[in-house]
């Protein structure tokens, strides 16, 4: 069978995302788990667009139509976002430690952490719920409740950034280099979070199945399903795009685990950093 447009969209995403998803590797491998902060969660995300373009390529070669892988690919596109805000969470979080390696706020980014998980438990429940005609209304409720969140992550994120900037005499040296990075990366992530709010509010359904009424509604161009795929390549794949570039360029380039190694000279240089008791 010939791919359709989300098919070649599909299999373009799992070209983009392979040579990334060997970057991420590295980039953890390099800085490991408990330093790497949001580098796991780019790792995630390139894992998740590699398999949910899989999906999607697969539920077109497959016949007869599989509704499940269907709904498995566009259930992982569309919780992608959580893992990418939550990546900008992580990035955020490693500039507030100190060249001991001491993390301050730590339970205010727990619980913010725990925003994205809710978001994104809310979002995949909905979707796989969307089938089924009795809970039609609740799992768009929940979808809906989810992407909201998001989209209040998102702002929280950019209300963080806009803090740091504020303190940057107190922050590490390559880590101010990485606050640059997320800086330019927020709008990108502004775009592709906007995206993820209209294209919900687009329907009141999440359905894959083509027996669906034509969508007229206001924000019908953005449906993931039956929407302009012009906009879903900019607003949603070539975002998600620049961001990754972005993180990885930066996680590969700049020097993170060189603040930690003079520690004596950072703390007479921002005393400030020390931990407070």
């Amino acid at each position: 069978m010939v791919l359709d447009t989300q098919g070649i969209l599909a299999a373009v995403t799992i070209a983009m995302y392979i040579p990334f998803l060997l970057i991420s590797i590295k980039l953890v491998a390099k800085y490991g788990i408990s330093r790497g902060d949001g580098w796991i969660l780019l790792l995630i995300f390139c894992i998740i667009r590699v398999l949910g373009g899989s999906l999607l390529v697969a539920a077109e070669k497959i016949t007869p139509v599989n509704i499940s892988l269907y709904i498995g690919g566009y259930a992982l596109e569309s919780s992608g976002l959580s893992p990418l805000l939550v990546c900008t969470l992580g990035l955020l979080h490693s500039i507030f430690q100190t060249p001991d390696g001491f993390s301050s706020h730590n339970r205010l980014f727990r619980l913010l952490q725990i925003l994205g998980a809710v978001a994104l438990v809310l979002t995949i429940i909905g979707i796989s719920n969307s089938s089924s005609d009795s809970s039609s209304s609740s799992a768009n409720t929940m979808r809906r409740v989810g992407v909201i969140l998001f989209a209040v992550l998102y702002i929280i994120l950019v209300g963080i950034c806009v803090f740091l900037w504020t303190q940057t005499r107190f922050v590490m040296r390559y880590r101010k280099q990485l606050l640059k990075a997320i800086s330019i990366a927020l709008p990108f992530l502004a775009i592709r979070t906007l995206y993820s709010v209209l294209s919900t509010f687009s329907s009141s359904s999440f359905d894959v199945t083509t027996t669906t009424q034509p969508n007229t509604g206001d924000l019908a161009k953005f449906n993931i399903f039956t929407g302009e795929w012009q906009i879903y390549l900019v607003m949603d794949m070539l975002m998600e795009y620049a961001i990754v570039i972005i993180y990885s360029v930066a996680g590969l380039v700049l020097p993170l685990n060189e603040d930690y190694k003079s520690s004596d000279s950072y703390e007479a240089e921002y005393p400030l950093s020390r931990p407070q008791y």
